[in-house]
């Protein structure tokens, strides 16, 4: 899988900002479903995925949290509206920013969330300047996760907390799903982690591992079932605009590629800068 290059992740988002709306809905990242015969909408879905990282992160009217990868601003404007909590957000996407931004000022001015065009590998933000990280989707473009992990726990206050969803390889793919899963690797300018890589993550970049789960039954049929159903409708101008070689529908059943959710934390002890 080829490394992701951050600025060109950031022309991607920019290019798909219109069409990545239509099929991938207000919160631009996969949804979550308690029950397969859940009757919760895919916007809800993803709302409730927001949700099941946030409430991880102990936040509060008194907490400063950093949006990583921010999209259109969507989670990051609902966690400061249901916690109270000062959010900013960054993104690689000028587009992206913008419109997060749009959004955050179309809330009440209770609402206290403001994004910024940012490159995760160099966080432009003192050292211990937050209480609480989320990185919804977002580690599956970075050149290098151990670089990004170190460079969240640096602005992180010692107890503060990392809530993450990544892409990884649950079991070994057979050739012909690994295949179907490169492309669609290549098309979205991401790669994925092994099973067992993010303990050893955590600990080199400083943080203590709190909570590792495989949510994919949880995710991926029916969000890969729900872009197959949005892209049939999509114009085909914009489809050909994207030249992309995956389709969703091939993603359904392949059962080795899993979706993760990560909860670490910086030592209440860790004093390093």
């Amino acid at each position: 899988m080829a490394t992701p290059i951050p600025d060109e992740v950031g022309m991607l988002y920019d290019a798909l900002i219109d069409s990545a709306s239509v099929t991938m809905g207000k919160n631009l990242h996969f949804g979550y479903w308690e029950s397969p015969d859940s009757d919760l909408s895919f916007d809800e879905a993803t709302d409730l995925l927001t949700d099941l990282l946030t409430e991880r992160l102990h936040v509060g009217p008194d907490s400063r949290l950093l949006d990583v990868g921010c999209g259109v601003g969507t989670p990051g404007v609902r966690i400061a509206r249901l916690s109270g909590a000062e959010v900013t957000g960054i993104s690689v996407s000028k587009e992206q920013v913008e419109r997060a931004n749009a959004l955050a000022r179309s809330q009440t001015s209770a609402c206290r969330a403001e994004f910024h065009q940012a490159n995760a590998m160099e966080l432009p933000f003192p050292d211990a300047s937050f209480d609480a990280v989320v990185a919804l989707e977002s580690m599956i473009h970075m050149p290098d996760r151990g670089q990004v992990l170190r460079e969240i726990r640096r602005v992180l206050r010692p107890g503060g907390r990392l809530a993450l969803t990544d892409f990884h390889e649950r079991t070994p793919l057979p050739p012909a799903h690994r295949a179907v899963v490169d492309v669609m690797l290549k098309d979205l300018m991401s790669t994925m982690v092994q099973v067992d890589d993010y303990p050893r993550l955590l600990r080199t970049a400083g943080f203590q591992f709190t909570e590792m789960r495989d949510i994919s039954e949880e995710t991926l049929r029916r969000t890969f079932q729900t872009l197959t159903e949005r892209a049939a409708e999509m114009p085909t101008e914009v489809l050909d605009k994207l030249d992309w070689k995956s389709d969703p529908k091939d993603m359904i059943d392949v059962a080795g590629f899993g979706y993760l959710l990560v909860v670490a934390e910086r030592p209440r002890a860790d004093d390093r800068s």
